[in-house]
């Protein structure tokens, strides 16, 4: 689960970030950060739609390699 401060430095910079939420990389979800709670990440995606993901899921700066997933 991504901390509190990391979400705070990505919704601060407002730099682009990647979901990575399984294998397949067109799932990835990027966007920015706009809010979230103990459950739940809101991402602004670049067609300004808003979109609620767990906290579970993997984020990282959108400029990162995406990494690997091993399930």
């Amino acid at each position: 689960m991504i901390t509190e401060d990391k979400l705070n430095e990505f919704r601060v910079s407002g730099e682009l970030v990647r979901v990575v939420r399984d294998n397949i990389e067109s799932n990835d979800v990027k966007g920015i950060v706009v809010a979230w709670d103990d459950e739940i990440v809101l991402v602004r995606r670049p067609n300004k739609r808003v979109v609620k993901l767990s906290r579970a899921y993997q984020y990282i700066a959108a400029s990162e390699d995406r990494p690997t997933i091993v399930d």
